[in-house]
């Protein structure tokens, strides 16, 4: 008995169905899914994109595909892929935060399995001076410490307001500023210690104080 036709058509687990999306379709799914955070989902989508889709060069030039591309290889690990991605295609400016953090935090993480032990300050400065962020990525902007000067204004101003923020509040700020939520997080521990380590500084000298000012 001859097989039926239907029984040799791909499940809808492995079918694809992007077949019929047009560019515009493909980018605003991959920037829901990167908006969600569920980077697996987004993995999915982009594995399920075919090759021979019928507008594939214009597919391979669009921002928000590139990005998603960007972000899976980021998250998988392939540093190697990530990183021809951002350097052989320009990116506009509302896409560098997100990517000039990969793109720091993929070098570091390298370095430190290189090295085998964590990065000081002193490390991960040199890992920049080594690998400076592409200008596919950069618009110029002076940095300092990395961050571009608003960045670290806005994370001053939240810090102000409270040093201690929960997760939700790092999710939200780490979304205003183009970091990663770690990135938030690492910042605002740093600067808990500059200021503990400075509230100290500051009673050690006045206790040394006393002395000569009641002479």
């Amino acid at each position: 008995m001859a097989l039926s036709p239907r029984l040799v058509v791909p499940s809808p687990v492995f079918a694809l169905p992007t077949l019929n999306f047009t560019v515009s379709q493909v980018a605003a799914v991959c920037e829901t899914l990167e908006e969600s955070g569920d980077i697996e989902r987004l993995a999915r989508f982009l594995w399920s994109l075919p090759v021979a889709h019928p507008n594939i060069g214009e597919l391979n030039k669009n921002e928000a595909v590139l990005r998603a591309r960007a972000i899976v290889s980021f998250h998988s690990g392939n540093y190697r892929e990530m990183y021809a991605i951002l350097e052989q295609h320009k990116f506009t400016k509302d896409s560098h935060g997100k990517l000039q953090a990969m793109w720091l935090e993929a070098h570091y993480q390298e370095a430190e399995k290189l090295r085998g032990r964590p990065l000081g300050p002193v490390d991960k400065y040199r890992v920049r001076k080594k690998f400076p962020l592409p200008r596919t990525i950069w618009d110029g902007e002076q940095k300092t410490h990395c961050f571009k000067e608003r960045t670290r204004s806005l994370l001053r101003e939240w810090y102000l307001q409270d040093p201690y923020p929960n997760p939700t509040k790092k999710r939200e700020l780490a979304q205003a500023t183009g970091l990663t939520p770690t990135q938030v997080g690492n910042w605002f521990k740093n600067r808990r210690q500059r200021d503990r380590a400075a509230a100290a500084k500051n009673r050690s000298v006045l206790v040394n104080a006393i002395p000569f000012q009641s002479v």
